[in-house]
């Protein structure tokens, strides 16, 4: 009976061969990006690194420690306090489970998640950084996508101005480290809430917030026309003349001039205004020895479109390249963690845009240089030799040299691997390590690509002492 199924299956195999059926394939799907997502090929990867690198570097050189926080939380968790703009943004959806869950749009809001969560295990004043993806369904432009990488720094846990200055300061060094001139941009949503109440207009405060904070995008005519449909003409007028958004008869105050105006329209001295002018003097003290009016302008059409920011909000911009907008911003938030505990827990913290600040490093060609992952390449001349070039690599790593053991003879043995010459060059590599027949005993061949020379007859360690400029 068997024989006989097999026969027929046979049968079956030859009329199809004969009749030439071919078994119907599925179609290649077709390899594409969502917009506004991005991959990232080695050279460009390596310069993000390298100036991640840096940034962080200098993060744990002001003693702030680092944190991670899941990329999906509840979406409760996420939309508590942000409103507005954000939840128009935010990738929402239900999972398997059916919970409603979003992306992080930043990485402030679980910040605070995250100190109400582990209160008991930290000590306060907690100053932590946070480099990591996160996700908003915004319109994509040149140095601002759907998916990026924020660089967050954070003291919560007190509410001094020392804590605000540091944070300015941070910046300064961050973006200073890179080789960037800016100037950071800073006002108080508190003297800005009493400016609209001088007016009459504090009920309004959150939407004339978020329409000023655009004015930089759309312009003076455009907000104004905005303001008025809200507050009237006559108080549109009042608060683009208090921001400077509608002139520029104000740009060439010092500080302490624009902080003297802005406090005389907001009803006289205050808490914020004082909170300001300390900042001034922090400036000015903390650069005693250095010439020049500061990195901090008092700039109050600085807002921040963020509900959850209740005192200092700052912006930075890059001196040479300003147009480009914004590359690093944040605030105080004194009530942000208040959602999540009844601990009072006060915060400040900005966040650098990677993105942006790349998108800008490299029209001003200050991106630093992506490090290889490999100087050295070592040749394979015989397949069957693939572990001996490898016990090689390792006496070269163990001399602190990055090494690539190409797995792959393009050439007959005996000849010259010109093709993984060529193939180490268009890696970036200086130079080729040659092994001899016995590769861990035969004498080298070392080749210097750049030159195109070779150096024979080298030990492993006559090879790496020149490989290092020894």
């Amino acid at each position: 009976m068997l024989k006989a199924a097999l026969a027929r299956i046979a049968s079956s195999v030859d009329i199809i061969a004969t009749i030439g059926y071919t078994p119907k394939m599925n179609a290649l799907i077709e390899p594409r990006l969502l917009k506004g997502f991005r991959d990232f090929l080695p050279a460009a990867e390596s310069a993000r690194r390298a100036l991640v690198g840096k940034i962080e570097a200098t993060f744990l050189s002001f003693g702030f420690v680092p944190i991670d926080t899941p990329a999906l939380e509840y979406a409760d968790i996420l939309l508590g306090k942000g409103g507005g703009e954000t939840e128009k943004q935010i990738y929402r959806f239900k999972d398997n489970g059916g919970r409603d869950v979003a992306l992080r749009f930043d990485l402030t809001v679980p910040f605070a998640r995250f100190v109400a969560q582990h209160y008991a295990e930290l000590s306060f004043p907690f100053k932590r950084y946070h480099i990591g993806k996160a996700w908003r369904g915004e319109n994509a432009q040149r140095g601002r996508y759907r998916e990026f990488i924020q660089c967050d720094f954070d003291i919560i846990g007190s509410d001094s101005a020392a804590a605000d200055f540091e944070i300015l300061l941070m910046i300064r060094s961050v973006l200073s480290n890179l080789g960037a001139d800016v100037a950071i941009k800073v006002n108080h949503r508190g003297m800005f809430n009493r400016f609209l109440s001088s007016i009459g207009r504090k009920e309004k405060s959150a939407d004339i917030l978020r329409i000023v904070d655009k004015a930089a995008k759309v312009g003076a005519d455009e907000t104004g026309a905005a303001l008025a449909q809200i507050a009237g003409d006559s108080d549109a007028r009042k608060i683009l003349d208090f921001t400077g958004v509608s002139s520029d008869e104000n740009a060439g105050l010092s500080f302490e001039q624009e902080l003297a105006r802005v406090t005389e329209l907001s009803g006289g001295p205050s808490p914020e205004s004082e909170r300001l002018a300390t900042l001034g003097r922090f400036m000015r003290d903390a650069l005693c020895e250095e010439k020049g009016d500061g990195f901090i302008v008092l700039d109050p059409s600085i807002t921040r479109g963020l509900d959850y920011y209740t005192g200092v909000v700052f912006e930075t911009f890059l001196n040479d390249l300003p147009d480009i907008g914004s590359i690093c911003s944040g605030g105080r938030y004194d009530n942000l963690a208040g959602l999540y505990s009844k601990n009072a827990i006060s915060g400040v913290g900005a966040s650098v845009g990677l993105d942006r600040l790349i998108a800008a490093l490299e029209i001003l060609d200050r991106l630093p240089a992506g490090a290889n992952t490999a100087s050295v390449a070592i040749a394979c001349l015989r397949q069957e030799n693939s572990g001996l070039y490898q016990a090689l690599a390792a006496r070269l790593r163990g001399a602190g040299i990055a090494c690539e053991v190409f797995v792959d003879a393009t050439e007959s043995a005996g000849k010259p691997p010109v093709k993984q010459f060529v193939l180490a060059e268009k890696k970036g590599l200086r130079w080729m390590v040659i092994p001899g027949a016995a590769p861990l005993h035969d004498a080298l061949t070392l080749r210097d690509l750049a030159a195109r020379k070779n150096i024979e007859g080298l030990s492993a360690q006559e090879a790496a002492r020149i490989i290092l400029g020894e």
